[in-house]
C-alpha cells in the first residue's frame, strides 16, 4: 500500500528513514552539521525550480506536470533530511511543531497578522 499524508504518521516516516540510513551504515556521516547543510542544499534545489518566476508563475510551475515530479522529489529530499536530523538528534518532530506553532500564534495574533506579510516585530 502506498504511503499518503492521511494514513501515515511521523513515527513511521522517521522509522523508514532510520532503517534506510542504517542499512547503508550512514549514521557515521549524519552529524547535525552535515544534515543541516544537506537540508540547505536540498532547499536550494527546490528554490531553483522557481528562480526568477513571479509569484503567479511559481503557482503555475508547481502545477505543471512536467515539473511537478521533480519538485516533489526535492520536497521529499528536504523532508527525509529533516526526519533524519530529528532521528540523529533525538528531537520529536510533532512536539517541536506544536511548540513552534504556539510561539508563532503568540507572535502573530490573528487580529494583527491576518492578511499581512510583515514580520511580527512590524505588526
Amino acid at each position: 500500500m502506498a504511503l499518503t499524508d492521511s494514513t501515515t504518521c511521523v513515527a513511521e516516516l522517521k522509522s523508514r528513514v532510520l532503517a534506510f540510513v542504517r542499512e547503508r551504515d550512514w549514521e557515521q556521516f549524519h552529524a547535525p552539521k552535515n544534515l543541516s547543510m544537506a537540508l540547505a542544499a536540498e532547499a536550494a534545489e527546490l528554490m531553483e525550480h522557481f528562480l526568477w518566476a513571479t509569484p503567479q508563475e511559481s503557482q503555475a510551475l508547481a502545477q505543471d506536470p512536467a515539473r511537478r515530479a521533480k519538485i516533489a522529489e526535492e520536497l521529499a529530499d528536504i523532508v527525509i533530511y529533516a526526519l533524519d536530523f530529528a532521528n540523529m538528534t533525538g528531537l520529536d518532530v510533532a512536539g517541536a511543531i506544536e511548540s513552534k506553532m504556539a510561539a508563532n500564534a503568540a507572535k502573530y495574533p490573528v487580529h494583527k497578522a491576518r492578511g499581512r506579510s510583515e514580520k511580527y516585530t512590524e505588526l
